[in-house]
């Protein structure tokens, strides 16, 4: 169980900084062909060529899109695709503008998803935002324990929400993954903090000044990776808790090993 957890938590590093290598969020990465033949004779905001998600579960989903938009204004447009796609020619069939989104499902790369962004919806969900997006659900452990459309419709939904909330700067909620990161630096900030407060003079009980020195090295463990991704994603005080509690403990283990290391014999010489 831990050596599968281990495994989750590298590959979703290194899935994201894959995605940040990329940006993931091009804006010609479902431009690449023009076969309007294989759009549908009816408007729908939902082009399943793939087969992704099954019928009655797309029949909702067109309902929500449509609903949606007429409410919001925004206009969200889901295509997935194997071998064959429309490419530009969804461009002209959807009418997508600058107030429009597209995600693309493909699940012949190492991500299923990628998202083709209007210029009106930066200003309410950053680049970032789309990068993490993608690297949540669309990465090839979520796919393989969810589905393909439960990637889809989390993803839809995520973003939904985000617009009706006028934007967010990162992605709502918290993975057990992510969290668990969030664990580690607080743990590791807090033995660093421990290591350069130990005593290093008689009568010394805390080394303030070189916890001072250190202060830009565990506060940035603690505070912006600890404390930051935890408080920006979720309400939840709990995982908070859970992470200032690791970072006492850093403190206290990292503070008492030396102590104790100490011989009887070298403190009387």
């Amino acid at each position: 169980m831990q050596y599968c957890l281990m495994r989750r938590l590298l590959v979703s590093l290194i899935a994201c900084l894959l995605a940040l290598s990329a940006w993931a969020v091009s804006p010609h990465s479902a431009w690449g062909f023009d076969k309007p033949e294989l759009l549908p004779d009816t408007q729908t905001p939902v082009i399943d060529l793939a087969d992704f998600i099954p019928s009655v579960q797309e029949e909702s989903l067109v309902e929500d899109l449509e609903s949606f938009e007429a409410e919001t204004g925004w206009k969200l447009r889901v295509l997935t695709q194997y071998y064959q796609t429309p490419g530009r020619a969804v461009k002209e069939f959807w009418g997508l503008d600058d107030k429009s989104i597209l995600l693309v499902a493909d699940s012949r790369g190492n991500n299923l998803l990628a998202f083709n962004v209007g210029d009106d919806i930066y200003q309410l969900l950053p680049r970032t935002f789309w990068v993490e997006l993608q690297t949540r659900y669309g990465n090839l452990y979520f796919v393989d324990d969810n589905g393909k459309n439960s990637a889809i419709i989390q993803s839809i939904e995520t973003i939904k929400n985000c617009l009706r909330e006028s934007g967010c700067s990162v992605v709502p909620g918290l993975p057990r993954e992510q969290w668990i990161l969030t664990l580690i630096t607080s743990v590791v900030g807090g033995l660093v903090l421990g290591f350069a407060g130990t005593p290093r003079k008689e009568g010394q009980a805390f080394a303030w000044q070189w916890a001072l020195i250190f202060s830009p090295l565990w506060g940035i463990l603690f505070i912006a990776f600890g404390i930051g991704p935890v408080v920006t994603r979720t309400s939840e005080w709990l995982p908070l808790f859970r992470n200032v509690l690791g970072f006492m403990f850093g403190i206290l283990v990292a503070y008492l090993l030396p102590i104790l290391n100490r011989s009887p014999n070298s403190e009387e010489t």
